[in-house]
């Protein structure tokens, strides 16, 4: 079986196919530019990388460039569409519509549409490349995979927000957490790197990246995720702010002369590493820039690992003790410091670092990081995504 797994952007569309027999990756590539002047399809397969330079005025043409790569004489890597027996389509938000991977039909898209205005940066997004691969693809099966629905196994006394309980069933305003497709893949990794049953772990993942989230998982299943009603809450990240008291965000947006609406897009685009730091959303100029003796620089880092930390914590008490911790996403993997920084005076708890392993840089692989007398196992593991999303394509399949 082949599946071709779609991450449809406003203006950007990537995508592999995956065989699922071996789980490999036979091509990969990114559609950029879609809608705007000045579009590319980068194509990897074969170990060799194809640069198409075409304009792509909508998702529809980029599907199509896609299948055309796909198929190519010197590119591609099958012989014809009819190897494809699915699609699997990367979809942010499920509201309480979805609870777990879906097919694509007219009814499951009537559904979705509404739930756009709970991620209405990504939805909107992942529906036109749905109604794109319809388009060119009308015959085949397509899934819908939601990064909520990892998250769908929280207790109401964890996903429930202190409001008026009339207008949480009225308007299902509610933690939903994200990132869900790259927290299951590494507590499961996890799982099979420690010899032991899902059922019989408890682990806290740290998906830390420009977009940062932690997840409590006991017995396979997520209790609680940092993020909340939007991947606005929790820890503070790239450009956005984490938790704030909304008094706080009122009394900005009067002083600054905001709407509310104003307030979210600063809060979103504005604050977190970029806004405390004044130099870069990226943890790697960060980095250098502390080195260098940036002060800011070194407090935005600070300010994270200090908030990555009481999440650790806390799970830790949630899940009545802790097994493993593992760390993934671009930060998580390649930032040593931010990994000292999360795991630094835990001693008391457990957990302790071999700051030798901790140091070696990433190589692709799962690494134990954790000291020797560490009674919390200390992971690094690189997450994949997209080969969840196969896997959960395939399995409805």
């Amino acid at each position: 079986m082949k599946i071709l797994v779609i991450n449809a952007g406003s203006s950007s569309l990537k995508y592999q196919l995956i065989n699922m027999e071996t789980e490999e990756v036979l091509a990969k590539g990114t559609c950029e530019r879609i809608g705007i002047a000045g579009g590319k399809l980068t194509h990897k397969a074969h170990g060799q990388t194809f640069v198409i330079e075409k304009e792509l005025p909508d998702h529809t043409e980029a599907i199509s460039l896609v299948l055309k790569e796909l198929v190519d004489k010197t590119a591609g890597v099958i012989e014809s569409m009819d190897e494809i027996d699915a699609v699997g389509h990367r979809v942010v938000a499920s509201g309480e519509t979805f609870t777990e991977t879906t097919l694509v039909t007219d009814e499951t898209m009537k559904l979705l549409e509404p739930l756009s205005e709970l991620a209405p940066l990504h939805n909107p997004a992942a529906i036109l490349g749905i109604n794109a691969c319809r388009a060119v693809m009308p015959n085949k099966k397509m899934a819908m995979v939601f990064d909520t629905s990892f998250h769908a196994t929280l207790p109401p006394y964890a996903y429930l927000y202190g409001i008026d309980y009339e207008d949480y069933q009225k308007y299902k305003v509610r933690k939903y957490g994200f990132h869900g497709t790259s927290h299951k893949f590494v507590s499961q990794e996890a799982a099979r790197y420690l010899g032991k049953k899902p059922e019989e772990l408890k682990i806290v993942t740290c998906h830390l990246g420009n977009g940062s989230s932690i997840s409590a998982v006991k017995g396979g299943k997520c209790i609680d995720t940092s993020m909340g009603f939007t991947p606005l809450a929790g820890v503070p990240m790239g450009t956005r702010s984490g938790d704030i008291d909304f008094a706080a965000v009122e009394f900005l947006c009067r002083k600054k002369g905001m709407t509310l609406e104003e307030g979210g897009v600063y809060l979103n685009k504005k604050c977190g590493m970029l806004g405390v730091s004044g130099v870069s959303s990226d943890f790697r100029d960060l980095t250098a820039a502390a080195e260098e003796g940036n002060e800011r620089a070194q407090l935005a880092l600070d300010m994270f690992g200090y908030c990555c930390k009481k999440y650790v914590g806390a799970y830790m008490a949630a899940l009545g003790g802790l097994d493993a911790i593992v760390f993934t996403a671009g930060v998580g993997e390649n930032t040593p410091s931010v990994r000292a920084a999360v795991c630094s005076d835990m001693e008391a708890f457990g957990i302790e670092l071999d700051n030798e392993k901790n140091a070696q840089k990433n190589d692709g692989t799962i690494r134990e990081i954790s000291a020797q007398t560490s009674r919390v196992k200390v992971l690094v593991i690189p997450t994949n995504e997209e080969l969840v999303i196969a896997r959960e394509t395939a399995a409805l399949l």
